[in-house]
């Protein structure tokens, strides 16, 4: 447990708790309502699930699940293997976290709440041990017109080592690396549309594929993510713990 100001983060600690973390999903994802109003899957049943609420009113402000992993030799585990090859990372030795249906509550607009979430996690990953970070980015729509700009600084400045670079796996893919090689970003509109997650993680050295997935089931396009913890500016690093305190 976890508080900050106004919210406090928690690990999920019932069936309730689970089901309004899945309801909040299926708001924030606008996932059609054919599950009775929630999103869920049958990784819900091996992760640890996480909670921000407001203290004050108990309102649930964001969610997030975290799949661990002994090493690299797991990673087909993981949820984002099911869209990406991942077998260069195969390799990786140390233990690895997935962190997977990242929401925020379209009205908690307070950039306290991602402050809060990135607190509880950075916990997480010091009480466990884990090396790496990684999990899919999502872009809102699948119209990766809209996001040129930000795909373009991807490709430009943060895509993922030779050595760990995920492959094309998944049906319906758009290749920004490839088709936006002559783009010059105009980094300002990059980074008003760089979804507020992702940049998170790319101000802690994240790296990500060459390509987004179209997921018409969540309407998002989203590219695989990875955090090496080793590799965190250590400034970064210092700030991280601190509010994680």
């Amino acid at each position: 447990m976890l508080k900050k100001g106004r919210y406090l983060a928690r690990v999920a600690r019932t069936d309730a708790d689970i089901r309004a973390a899945q309801a909040l999903r299926c708001l924030t994802f606008g996932i059609n309502d054919e599950k009775g109003g929630t999103d869920r899957d049958t990784f819900d049943e091996v992760c640890t699930h996480f909670v921000v609420e407001e203290v004050k009113t108990k309102r649930l402000v964001c969610c997030f699940r975290l799949l661990l992993l002994s090493d690299g030799s797991q990673i087909e585990r993981s949820y984002s293997a099911q869209f990406y090859e991942l077998s260069a990372l195969d390799q990786f030795t140390g233990r690895m976290a997935e962190m997977g249906r990242f929401c925020i509550h379209p009205e908690a607009r307070d950039p306290d709440v991602l402050r809060t979430a990135w607190a509880a996690l950075t916990r997480f990953v010091d009480e466990n041990g884990i090396e790496m970070l990684f999990g899919c980015s999502s872009f809102p729509g699948t119209n990766a017109e809209t996001y040129l700009d930000a795909f373009a600084v991807l490709k430009e400045r943060h895509l993922a080592p030779s050595s760990w670079l995920p492959k094309v796996k998944a049906p319906s893919v758009y290749r920004f690396a490839e088709k936006l090689r002559l783009h010059r970003p105009n980094t300002k509109v990059a980074m008003q549309r760089m979804p507020p997650l992702l940049r998170s993680y790319l101000l802690m050295g994240g790296w990500v594929s060459d390509h987004a997935v179209v997921d018409t089931q969540l309407n998002t396009l989203h590219v695989f993510t990875g955090v090496e913890i080793k590799a965190i500016p250590a400034e970064r690093k210092r700030l991280l713990r601190m509010a994680a305190q």
